[in-house]
């Protein structure tokens, strides 16, 4: 850990130690000293760091009281495609066979374990298996096979379901690294989830001999990030730290501020443990020695100064050789899970202490042992988004209503793992289409404003040095040069040159552009007549820059039935229509079936019409709500009536920018993935991007080189893949990363300008449409775009809410005769399109001619 020359002088601990007893914040330089107290020194530490969390308990509402689950453990699978030097845990084949075990626990092994647990009153069924065996074993991949997973976690999902349905036990899961998709999975079938992160130190991963040489899923980079994503995705996580790895202690201080830094940004770490290493016999690290308690106990003491009050701490008891009180005193409020049935598989050799001593052992400390859910009270108590309506039936049929805590003598039993009763259900400000012209919002944000979005003042630290404008010293006459000769030759460096263009060298870009649209799509001006229908605008993603979700209980919350959905398309096709172009948010009550429901809906009442519908964000949610792939979902969307996908959701496809957007979209990698699989099956799209918020001109042009190889890959497999590309202008006005000071307060007339320019001339000749947003812009903005290189008005709308609950103040919908008129301000011609572009039917023409593509009256509230 540390020479005697490392070791901290008497005055720095004297100073770490009075600012610990002080209340003020450490950082990691005298938590790293304190981690090295023992003796008075411990003592000193301990008293403030208990103090600290009594503070935290009186606060939460249970003064006095330590929690444990009562549970019992599941080990699905001890294969892995990970070799930790420390772990007995993992076997290999050709052991489990000779011990006559299967490769996974079978369905019966595991609701056995289960059912015998419920019988003894335990309440969690920890899942605890190996990292993605089938990675690494070709005999998990064939027992996958033969038993019909795609993957190790299609069958922890499938486990979780069973043991809800007919045990009662609320399911933990420790699957190892899983991506922002796999939490997506696992989220609607599990209360909690949880991974170790065990140490920041990277060289104990990349340097030969160190603990976790050799395992793909320990780079702790990877491991932060399952645990900013778990925070994104709103999952209640377990984490920790184990020490005695042969970390350094400003290694081990790392950990605890990176821990506080992932808290203080999603504060979804619901609680942390400190675990001492413990060396095992038949291991490469049976040599090491052990941590002694009392590093443990500064461990946790230090834990608790670095992560605050209301950080829950826990420490296995049966590795503290029955020093209870040394922990306690530490500061940990919590025991972890004690099983009545199953031994730790992780640690075999150390078997739990019966419930009934560590009550006595922690009684004799002053505290009361109390039994808690997996899923903690605060976060029982937080609601939506952190406990999947499904989910919910089975939590509140264990928890005791005033504490959140685990009613004791609750009747521990299955219940139906189903779909909330509601569907769609007609509620709220079902006229927010109109009315939002006429009333407005009912506020200019929401109510939990300050915490649904994460923590803001870290948010303003990620985005300031992407905030930062670049210096640019390419040749800008030479970059117009290359544009105009050979747009598809475009250095990187000459394209940034180009989206910074300004004044003369701006008017000449936009020239170029236009001379491009001119010689690909002629000069008519290309518009739809569409009705946008939003069905929902209840959601909890947490998307930073969106004004249009709302809570459920919120003023201007609204949800459609089908029956309101199919009367708004019938409505549009009477009026000329060819399209419905349908989107909503991320309803927690509405089932991954809901979409097929939808498209089903207008299909049988418009056979003619073209469903335009669903996000990638909306496919992700529909597919892992159904347990689907993305592949299938979309297959049995396509099935039910889904013509294409808009390409929104996309804001920015770069992630740097993009989790500052956001809390919990979808990453690019997986937007990329979903639209990619759509194309793929003949569904096409339009592609999008949002800019003028906390993104600079780099980002822009990350984006368009990403859609072009992604337009140009499709191609190579000989599908269409996208219809066209889409600007939209960031509207600031209610968007709470504006409101939070944050973003820039839109793009620039300048800004609106360089990337419809450069739209036109780095997509091209693979995109080939570009559409300009006139509700983003207006009549005057949108005529201006058309002469700097877009061909494409977009459509009529009817509705449009999303933006005009941002601010735009631009309206709702606009006539085919007011489209038209902006294609001849700016010069040109106008013409009606399908949405893939084709020609519209005569009798779609004539009926928009006949209304002027209007709607004479919008439907009303309520049916």
């Amino acid at each position: 850990m540390t020479t005697p020359s490392d070791a901290p002088t008497e005055n720095s601990m004297r100073r770490a130690l009075r600012r610990a007893r002080d209340g003020v914040a450490l950082d990691a330089t005298e938590a790293a000293v304190l981690l090295q107290a023992r003796g008075e020194a411990l003592k000193d530490l301990a008293a403030s760091a208990a103090r600290v969390r009594d503070s935290g308990l009186e606060a939460a509402g249970r003064p006095g009281v330590i929690t444990y689950s009562r549970k019992v453990f599941i080990p699905l699978t001890r294969l892995c495609r990970d070799k930790c030097h420390y772990c007995t845990f993992v076997t290999v084949p050709g052991k489990l066979r000779r011990d006559g075990h299967g490769m996974y626990l079978s369905p019966d092994e595991v609701l056995d374990i289960a059912r015998r647990g419920a019988a003894m009153g335990c309440k969690e069924a920890l899942f605890t298996l190996g990292d993605r065996p089938e990675d690494r074993w070709p005999e998990a991949r064939e027992w996958l096979d033969a038993h019909g997973y795609d993957d190790t976690l299609a069958y922890v999902r499938a486990m979780a379901i069973r043991v809800l349905e007919e045990t009662g036990l609320l399911p933990h899961l420790n699957p190892g690294v899983l991506s922002w998709s796999d939490l997506q999975r696992l989220k609607p079938v599990a209360p909690s989830m949880g991974m170790m992160l065990e140490t920041t130190a990277t060289r104990l991963w990349s340097e030969p001999g160190g603990p976790h040489y050799g395992s793909p899923d320990k780079d702790p980079a990877v491991r932060l990030r399952v645990l900013e994503d778990a925070g994104r995705s709103n999952v209640p996580f377990t984490t920790g730290v184990l020490i005695g790895i042969g970390e350094t202690y400003g290694e081990r201080a790392e950990a605890f501020f990176e821990l506080r830094r992932i808290q203080r940004s999603y504060h979804g770490i619901q609680e942390v443990i400190v675990q001492n290493f413990r060396a095992k016999p038949d291991t490469a690290m049976r040599g090491m020695p052990d941590a002694e308690l009392e590093e443990l106990a500064a461990a946790i003491a230090v834990a608790r100064h670095v992560l605050g009050p209301s950080a829950r701490i826990q420490a296995p008891p049966n590795l503290a050789d029955a020093q209870y009180a040394l922990l306690i005193g530490a500061g940990i409020d919590d025991w972890g899970g004690v099983s009545p049935l199953t031994p730790d598989h992780v640690n075999p050799e150390r078997p739990w202490p019966h419930i009934e001593e560590l009550a006595a052992h922690t009684a004799a400390a002053g505290f009361t042992l109390r039994e808690r859910l997996t899923i903690y009270p605060e976060f029982l108590r937080r609601g939506e988004p952190w406990l999947d309506p499904r989910l919910l039936p089975h939590v509140r049929a264990l928890a005791d209503a005033d504490s959140g805590l685990a009613d004791e003598s609750a009747n521990v039993e299955g219940r139906p793992w189903q779909e909330p009763d509601e569907g769609f259900t007609a509620y709220g400000r079902t006229d927010l289409h109109t009315t939002i012209d006429t009333q407005g919002r009912s506020s200019d944000r929401r109510d939990d404003f300050d915490e649904v979005y994460g923590d803001w003042e870290a948010l303003r630290e990620a985005a300031a040095p992407g905030m930062v404008p670049e210096r640019i010293d390419t040749d800008v006459r030479a970059a117009l040069a290359q544009a105009a000769d050979d747009p598809t030759r475009l250095t990187d460096e000459q394209a940034l040159a180009l989206l910074h263009a300004d004044g003369p060298a701006l008017d000449a870009l936009c020239r170029i552009a236009d001379d491009l649209r001119k010689s690909v799509v002629g000069d008519e001006v290309t518009y739809i007549v569409t009705r946008n229908i939003n069905f929902t605008n209840v959601c909890y993603t947490g998307c930073r820059f969106c004004a249009f979700a709302q809570r459920r209980t919120d003023a201007d919350a609204y949800t459609l039935s089908l029956d309101q959905v199919a009367d708004r398309a019938a409505q549009a096709w009477d009026v000329g229509a060819v399209e419905v172009c349908m989107q909503g948010g991320i309803h927690p009550d509405l089932p991954g079936t809901a979409y097929f429901d939808i498209a089903r809906a207008v299909k049988q009442r418009v056979p003619g019409m073209h469903v335009h519908a669903f996000s990638p964000m909306e496919v992700v949610n529909g597919a892992t709500r159904t347990g689907m792939s993305v592949r299938d979902w979309l297959t049995a969307a396509k099935e039910a009536g889904l013509d294409s996908i808009p390409g929104t959701a996309a804001e920015i496809l770069d992630d740097e920018v993009r989790w500052i957007l956001t809390k919990g979209k979808l990453p690019t990698a997986d937007w990329i993935d979903v639209v990619t699989t759509a194309h793929e099956l003949g569904i096409r799209s339009s592609s999008t991007m949002m800019y003028g918020h906390v993104d600079q001109p780099r980002h822009w042009l990350g984006h368009f080189r990403t859609l072009a190889r992604m337009q140009q890959d499709a191609r190579a497999k000989g599908v269409e893949g996208f219809t066209e590309f889409v600007t939209l202008p960031f509207i600031h006005t209610n968007a709470p990363v504006y409101l939070a000071g944050i973003a820039r307060p839109g793009p620039t007339v300048r800004d609106n300008r360089a990337v419809t320019a450069m739209a036109r001339i780095l997509l091209h000749p693979h995109i080939t449409n570009i559409q300009t947003s006139w509700v983003k812009l207006g009549s005057e903005g949108a005529a201006e775009m058309l002469r700097s290189g877009a061909n494409d008005l977009g459509g009529t709308l009817m509705e449009e809410t999303i933006s005009r609950m941002a601010g735009s103040s631009y309206g709702s919908y606009k006539s085919v005769q007011d489209l038209i008129a902006v294609a001849e301000a700016a010069g040109r011609p106008a013409k009606a399109r399908t949405t893939l572009y084709g020609e519209v039917p005569e009798e779609r023409q004539a009926a928009a001619r006949a209304s002027d593509g209007h709607l004479p009256e919008l439907l009303p509230v309520l049916d």
